[in-house]
């Protein structure tokens, strides 16, 4: 499914937040959003899985108008992954997966045969099969987010938001959720911190600054020195990787 954001705007106590912000996704596109703390990508992404409401604007999921929609309409479509917070109860690991379940499912509606399956291959998909009848508040912090990873793929989305799912986990942790996340092949736009992840993982990038566009395209296309310090304020050099072969950067005042 394709992402269609046009002039959406969104004020909150008279701060405008989110500016004139127009976004387009490609099929199976992995676009990334950057920008310094505050720029808004974090205000952007509510938006589109409504916890936020924009003051104007539209947002389209193909012919599906995510404004005008119910929010089970949209879970049908869209899988949210964010920054992980802490649950006041317990669930085990595949109870937490089958939660995924929840928006194809009318209310007192138990599970079924595909339920099970899809679960099963969520739970497989982020190799944590072996991990299904442990306590859910037991595991790490890299194995809780990769519960509420395989909890997204089993609702089965066209589209998934990434809200800076890595922060804050180990560097294995954040290798595993990536890797799983670009393999999925389906349209994802992502919240992103790191500019080599930024470079490794998307095909276009959306530039925030102060709550609207600054710049966007292809990673090496996009990402120049000068741009980093007017987006972040620090200087950098920008070389090649020679193992990677893509950009890395080295940043100083």
């Amino acid at each position: 499914m394709k992402l269609s954001i046009e002039h959406l705007n969104l004020s909150i106590k008279q701060r405008t937040l989110l500016e004139n912000i127009s976004l387009k996704t490609k099929d199976g596109q992995f676009v990334g959003l950057i920008g310094a703390n505050g720029s808004g990508k974090s205000t952007l992404l509510k938006t589109i899985y409504k916890t936020l409401k924009p003051d104007s604007g539209e947002i389209y999921l193909d012919e599906l108008n995510i404004l005008h929609s119910s929010e089970k309409k949209v879970a049908q479509n869209l899988s949210v992954v964010s920054q992980f917070n802490e649950l006041s109860f317990d669930l085990t690991v595949k109870q937490m997966v089958m939660l995924g379940r929840t928006p194809h499912k009318r209310l007192l509606e138990q599970e079924n045969r595909q339920d099970l399956q899809i679960v099963e291959h969520a739970l497989k998909t982020t190799n944590l099969l072996d991990y299904q009848d442990r306590s859910f508040l037991s595991l790490s912090g890299g194995e809780k987010q990769r519960v509420i990873l395989a909890r997204a793929i089993a609702q089965d989305p066209h589209f998934m938001i990434l809200d800076e799912p890595c922060n804050h986990l180990d560097i294995r942790y954040q290798l595993e959720i990536m890797e799983i996340v670009k393999n999925l092949g389906i349209g994802i736009l992502a919240a992103l911190h790191s500019l080599e992840d930024a470079c490794r993982y998307c095909d276009e990038l959306y530039v925030l600054k102060q709550g609207h566009v600054l710049a966007h395209g292809k990673p090496e296309e996009i990402l120049t020195e000068d741009l980093i310090e007017e987006v972040y304020g620090v200087k950098c050099k920008i070389y090649q990787n020679p193992i990677t072969q893509q950009l890395g950067f080295y940043y100083y005042k």
